[in-house]
């Protein structure tokens, strides 16, 4: 897996300081999708203008920011592959989502995306698994961090983020924010480790229960 993970696995603004990054000192981390999670869920966001953080959301990865947690972000963007934007234009996104988390002073250590969908336009046509349920973005910023899967938990809005998790032994919640309103109430929701309202919730569980330092 970690092969393909590398080679199909896209980044925006990755945290290059070392202190993740030493392998004799493995961390849990906190992986958190984007649509849905942070950010109020819009339909292929493809417009800076549209993005707006959901309430709350920054001020709970400020949370694992002091708890000295790792959070990294992993999404799945087929709007790249759907022609809804570019791949320059998804950046431009991204970097305005870490600098409205930045005015909150929380940050993540990066952003892992797959631009790729079997239903998309010319080389972003095909099936990869680094896009979710795939567990390819979890397994690249693994290697690249000195992170333990099997201690680590993703926060996502879809049944799709719990599978991701699940793939690589790490555990899942799923928030009611975004797809979460209606894909909770799915039988396979009880896939979920644990279901919240929210991000801030979520982070609750996961510094209450879920992550010991």
């Amino acid at each position: 897996m970690s092969g393909q993970a590398n080679e199909t696995v896209r980044r925006h603004l990755i945290d290059p300081a070392p202190r993740f990054r030493d392998r004799r000192n493995v961390l849990p981390a906190v992986f958190l999708d984007r649509d849905g999670v942070i950010n109020e869920e819009v339909h292929y966001l493809s417009h800076v203008e549209e993005l707006k953080l959901i309430d709350g959301a920054a001020t709970a990865i400020r949370r694992l920011n002091d708890a000295g947690i790792p959070v990294i972000v992993v999404t799945n963007q087929s709007g790249v592959a759907r022609g809804y934007l570019n791949e320059d234009q998804l950046f431009v996104i991204h970097q305005a989502l870490i600098a409205m988390l930045g005015q909150k002073k929380a940050s993540v250590q990066g952003i892992y995306y797959s631009p790729f969908h079997m239903k998309g336009e010319g080389d972003y046509r095909r099936e990869s698994d680094c896009r979710k349920p795939g567990s390819g973005m979890l397994v690249a910023a693994a290697e690249e961090f000195a992170i333990s899967l099997t201690d680590s938990v993703l926060v996502g809005d879809r049944i799709n983020d719990v599978r991701a998790a699940h793939g690589v032994g790490a555990r899942a919640i799923m928030v009611r924010t975004g797809h979460g309103a209606k894909e909770t109430q799915s039988p396979e929701a009880t896939e979920a480790d644990f279901i919240a309202d929210d991000l801030s919730a979520a982070v609750d569980h996961i510094l209450g229960t879920m992550i010991k330092r």
